[in-house]
């Protein structure tokens, strides 16, 4: 099969093209590559006699008018290419709970995404996923303010990046889902844990406070929002293994 990554020198993009390009055709499509979903730059090209586009890509900018920009024109003319081409299967990565969080400009974003995603013709599967163990850096960078550090006690069940590379790769030689599936890591914790545990493996100062209001991505979390509902699959790689690594200590 040919498969098309968009987004595919990213953190996710990267790993699912080492994964796949020893049995599949890859394309890895991203601006690098000469590969533009907002401009259409390459994507007829790209798209050309394509099996399955895997879309793994993220705004450059999170501010609410760029992130909706970002996702309603990429997203609009992938699935435009896609029709031109004849896919027969499209993948698109995003977030659990992203249904829940309309306060936030990002998931609203996400929302248009997997709307615009339902509405086409192309068979679909959309993959919600928990927070990536690379995420806790900057979880706690936001979370920073002038008199000190401030997360929420809102659960996270963080999972391994590899292992959402190696879901979407499982999920490419499968029919499409025409819906969702929910991905997480082996254990809930609170967001406020899971940022100490990360700064104490950095040995970096970890004095946070907890604030139950402290906003995700502009929204204010009830205590389940990011815990799957239905998880279809869970990573046996705990956080607190992952991070004693030195290699993924960055």
């Amino acid at each position: 099969m040919k498969i098309v990554i968009i987004g595919g020198t990213g953190l996710i993009g990267s790993q699912l093209t080492n994964l796949l390009k020893n049995q599949h055709e890859v394309i890895v499509a991203s601006p690098n590559t000469g590969v533009n979903t907002l401009t259409g730059e390459g994507l007829n090209e790209a798209l050309e006699n394509a099996d399955v586009v895997v879309d793994v890509s993220n705004s450059p900018s999170f501010a609410d008018d760029d992130v909706m920009n970002f996702f309603r024109t990429s997203t609009t003319n992938l699935l435009e290419a896609e029709q031109k081409a004849n896919v027969k299967h499209h993948i698109a990565l995003s977030v659990v709970g992203t249904q829940k969080l309309s306060e936030s400009g990002y998931f609203r974003a996400k929302q248009v995404q997997e709307k615009l995603i339902g509405e086409s013709s192309i068979p679909y599967s959309i993959v919600h996923a928990t927070q990536f163990f690379e995420f806790a850096g900057g979880v706690a960078a936001s979370s920073v303010k002038e008199n000190g550090m401030f997360v929420t006690d809102a659960l996270v069940q963080p999972i391994a990046s590899s292992e959402v590379a190696a879901f979407l790769a499982k999920i490419v030689d499968e029919k499409p889902k025409f819906g969702i599936a929910e991905i997480a890591g082996p254990e809930k914790m609170p967001m406020n844990s899971w940022v100490e545990n990360y700064l104490n493996a950095m040995q970096r100062p970890s004095n946070i406070t907890i604030e139950k209001n402290a906003p995700y991505f502009g929204a204010v979390l009830e205590n389940d929002t990011l815990i799957p509902e239905k998880a279809v699959f869970e990573s046996k790689i705990r956080y607190e293994d992952w991070i004693s690594n030195p290699q993924n200590q960055r």
